[in-house]
């Protein structure tokens, strides 16, 4: 009788290698469900670990993970408290050494570090720690002297290679001092994310000089700062030629200035002012950086002439693939067709973001268009003076490489302008975003939903394919949307992300020709107002309802943490934030959600993001959700409605917001009510 050879038959050394090349955490539990032997090798060659669960049950670490090497701590609950701190202080010790013995083969940790006690303990742990991460949204305690919040990490990861500080809230003459301090290890440094969101003014060009000549081997560089002249120690041409003279082996550089951070929409134009930044210096700066691969200048203040300057990446930094703009004018004139001049000549560029370029115009899209003729990803914002026109002949032109495209803030481009635009590459498009901007008014919009909603009511049976051909042929009649009323099918797409302003609905989405998307998988939708000067709907709900459209859609990120309102009370004839939420996420039940992220709308005035009554008693109607991260508070009634959700398994509360809350209300999610809630979720029975 024939033997029948089977995978596990396989010499361990090839399973092992197919094990490797695994990423997704789900598919891996799944391997090591095939055989004890298939387990074994899933656990020992798992690299990137996130530890979820309470601190308090640090002793329930699993020890089978002992070839981890990227160890992400930052999730633990209660988010955002102290990881070992909250702990009796004989425990402490012993729990990090507990974590030593899990995990021996730590080389990059992630970490919330509130303070800097957590640092002292974890740290002497992995010597040997090559990458490190921290995290904090509260404001930094007054009492740390200056620099401590660093020390821990300089004095014991003598190897240490990158240090992000990204998401870590911190004070900008706390590093340089540290950095000069620790000068042996500065020098090891060969990457250093200081782009920190939170600032409200940045990095000083002082300092970022110190920080750059105490880190001269730096090749990935990343830095909030200010550009504006008015401003004390404003980035102008001596720092940027300093950078590039202490840094001459720089391949990615990212300097973002505060203001576009805040408000990354704002469309400035003449009254943005200009900077001090000249096309000599950036020509000086691009011929001392050879090795540049990624380059990002959000300036905020208008760079003028920069064409000429733009032209010397081609033959400067012949390694330049991304390339993102903010404020610069010039970028291409196409003064004259047949030949190319300003960014079109770059003609190795996959990545181009053109921010606010306000002279840019349908010629020089055409030129960019056909100098950049490799480009994967392309996003234009705030670009006034682009029409459908000059946009889809681009689009056209790059028919055969371009699969990212995002539009956003441009005057002429609405939704249904900037999906005309695109129609070129429908059928390759992966990732797309546009603003939900609706030619006509508000009240057509609501007009055209209530027609299409009686439609179907008076539908005898019709299958959905006809229901949605009837739809569109009936829009596209009115000249609503541009396209033909042949199927478009955007059989590629992937990704899809959408701004829309408060107050405004999202059920024109369909109708606009993005109503068949087979494999669309996760949607982002950021809504941004202020809800305070605005009257109650004519509709009563955003429209989430419609995006039951695409039958593959998994993930959501429905962020409103931009839309600001009443917290209790409201005037008159206005809506509270628990209505608004309520506006927002009526027909949500109807998605099969397995992930969604939720940012809560907020009252900046009490500094209070919470998840409200009716938002709570609607995110329960989604009965698919297996993980739940609601980026704020909740009061914990409101979030016992969750545990109704059958297979919801991972629920978090993030206060990923500066500045976080520093003390828990009393009404608010607390230590002890997080705890309660996370016992009776994992005392359910989950079929997986």
């Amino acid at each position: 009788m024939a033997s029948t050879t089977t995978l596990c038959d396989l010499p361990d050394v090839i399973l092992s290698t197919i094990c490797a090349l695994v990423t997704d955490s789900r598919a891996r539990n799944s391997l090591s469900l095939v055989s004890h032997k298939f387990l074994a090798l899933e656990r020992s060659t798992r690299s990137h670990l996130t530890l979820r669960g309470n601190a308090r049950d640090l002793h329930l670490l699993p020890g089978c993970f002992r070839s981890i090497s990227h160890l992400d701590l930052s999730f633990l609950s209660p988010w955002g408290h102290s990881l070992l701190t909250s702990l009796p202080v004989d425990h402490q010790p012993l729990l990090a050494l507990r974590l030593h013995l899990c995990f021996p083969s730590v080389d990059a940790l992630t970490v919330y570090s509130r303070s800097p006690t957590s640092l002292e303990l974890l740290l002497p742990q992995w010597p040997r720690i090559r990458h490190v991460k921290l995290i904090r949204w509260h404001q930094r305690p007054s009492q740390i002297p200056q620099g401590d919040d660093f020390v821990p990490i300089f004095e014991h990861c003598g190897l240490l290679e990158s240090l992000d500080l990204s998401a870590f809230y911190h004070w900008t003459e706390d590093l340089p001092p540290v950095l000069q301090r620790y000068a042996d290890v500065a020098a090891r440094l060969t990457r250093l994310d200081i782009l920190t969101a939170s600032f409200s003014e940045g990095y000083k060009s002082s300092e970022i000089v110190d920080i750059t000549k105490a880190c001269p081997n730096l090749r990935d560089f990343r830095v909030a700062c200010t550009f504006d002249p008015r401003y004390f120690e404003f980035v102008g041409d001596e720092t940027l030629s300093a950078v590039s003279a202490n840094c001459p082996k720089l391949t990615l550089l990212h300097m973002v200035d505060t203001a576009s951070l805040a408000s990354p929409r704002a469309v400035l134009g003449d009254e943005a002012g200009d900077s001090a930044i000249t096309a000599a210096t950036l020509m000086e700066v691009f011929s001392a950086l050879p090795h540049l691969e990624e380059l990002v200048l959000d300036v905020g203040k208008n760079v003028k002439l920069s064409g000429v300057a733009l032209e010397a990446l081609n033959t400067k930094c012949k390694k330049l693939r991304s390339l993102k703009l903010g404020q610069f004018q010039g970028v291409c004139s196409a003064a004259d067709w047949r030949k190319f001049d300003g960014v079109a000549l770059c003609g190795g560029l996959l990545s181009l973001s053109l921010k606010n370029s306000a002279d840019l115009s349908d010629m020089g899209l055409v030129a960019i268009g056909r100098g950049c003729c490799k480009l994967s990803k392309f996003e234009i914002q705030g670009c006034e003076n682009v029409t459908v026109k000059g946009l889809r002949t681009m689009v056209s032109l790059l028919r055969k490489t371009l699969t990212d495209v995002r539009i956003s803030c441009c005057k002429n481009l609405d939704a249904t302008a900037s999906l005309k635009a695109v129609e070129p590459i429908y059928d390759r498009i992966k990732k797309l975003h546009i603003d939900c901007v609706w030619s006509g008014s508000e009240e057509e919009g609501g007009e055209r939903v209530e027609t299409s909603e009686t439609n179907d009511d008076n539908d005898d049976g019709d299958d959905d394919d006809h229901e949605r051909s009837q739809k569109r042929c009936k829009y596209s009649t009115d000249d609503v949307n541009g396209f033909s009323s042949e199927d478009r099918v955007w059989e590629k797409l992937e990704y899809l992300s959408l701004w829309i302003s408060a107050g405004e609905f999202l059920t024109p989405l369909p109708m606009t020709g993005l109503d068949d998307c087979p494999n669309l998988e996760e949607i982002r939708i950021k809504i941004e107002g202020d809800c305070r000067d605005r009257r109650r709907p004519s509709e009563p709900e955003l429209g989430l309802s419609c995006l039951a459209l695409y039958p593959k859609l998994s993930k959501m990120q429905l962020d409103c943490g931009d839309t600001i309102g009443f917290a209790l009370t409201a005037p008159r004839m206005q809506m509270d934030l628990s209505l608004w939420e309520r506006f927002f996420l009526t027909g949500i039940g109807n998605l099969s959600l397995s992930e969604l992220d939720y940012w809560p709308p907020q009252d900046r005035d009490v500094n209070q993001r919470s998840l409200s009554l009716p938002g709570a008693g609607l995110l329960q109607e989604c009965l698919t959700l297996r993980k739940l991260f609601i980026h704020g508070t909740a009061h914990e009634h409101f979030m016992n409605f969750l545990l109704r959700i059958p297979n919801l398994r991972d629920v978090q509360l993030r206060e990923d917001y500066y500045p976080a809350p520093e003390n828990d209300m009393s009404t608010e999610m607390r230590v002890g009510s997080c705890s309660r809630f996370e016992d009776q979720l994992n005392s359910r029975i989950i079929i997986d």
